[in-house]
């Protein structure tokens, strides 16, 4: 007869309270970490603000950093999701893109506290933490470099796709220092007008882009 000991099995219905409470704590927490920045933020603070001791909030999390750590899963498992369902119904690679754009800025201002927090404490996480959130950055980031690269080879077109990437990342993240949506548009005028902007630029060719230059070095032989 085996001596291990059986794990008592968990009840779907307890299952169900203990994820439900910890979203709930993941939600208090990225509103705190909003407010008082990830350094300014203390497990107490965490505490009051969920409605729990120390002591309960302890069992659910260890540290702050897995907090921090949790919001950021959630993010990025959350968008490459909505994204990876959305591009299966598209095959064009310039629409392709456009749902990139669409998907990333809808989710971003629907959660625009946990995007700034995202955003903010980029490289706060360390050791396990930081790597497993660093492969799901990268995996993101891969998955728009193809989009851009299949939309290069369909155009027969020649720029970096880094740069690109790293310019429409620049443009799509940067939207939290100044969007107010009083007075600004929602995330599918946003996203067009960014898709616009950001497709004209990489779909101009080195030979548009250097006409003007051809032309002002044949003005400056003339008049030499």
């Amino acid at each position: 007869m085996s001596s291990r000991r059986r794990v008592p099995a968990v009840s779907p219905a307890a299952e169900t309270r203990f994820d439900r409470r910890l979203s709930q704590i993941v939600q208090h927490a990225t509103e705190v970490f909003y407010e008082k920045g990830y350094e300014g933020a203390s497990m107490r603070d965490l505490s009051r603000a969920s409605g729990m001791s120390l002591a309960g909030l302890y069992h659910y999390f260890e540290s702050k950093e897995k907090l921090l750590y949790l919001i950021q899963k959630h993010t990025f498992t959350t968008i490459m999701e909505r994204l990876r369902q959305q591009l299966v119904e598209v095959s064009d690679p310039e629409e392709r893109i456009r749902v990139f754009i669409l998907n990333h800025l809808e989710y971003f201002l629907a959660n625009r506290k946990a995007m700034t927090v995202l955003s903010h404490e980029d490289d706060v996480l360390k050791n396990g933490f930081g790597v497993e959130i660093a492969a799901l950055k990268r995996e993101y980031y891969r998955v728009c470099v193809a989009l851009v690269d299949d939309f290069k080879q369909a155009k027969r077109l020649e720029f970096s796709s880094r740069m690109a990437v790293l310019s429409l990342f620049g443009m799509m993240n940067w939207i939290y220092t100044w969007y107010n949506p009083r007075v600004d548009a929602d995330a599918a005028e946003l996203s067009r007008e960014m898709g616009n902007i950001f497709l004209r630029g990489i779909g101009s060719t080195d030979q548009e882009s250097a006409a003007p230059a051809r032309k002002s070095q044949k003005g400056k032989s003339s008049s030499n």
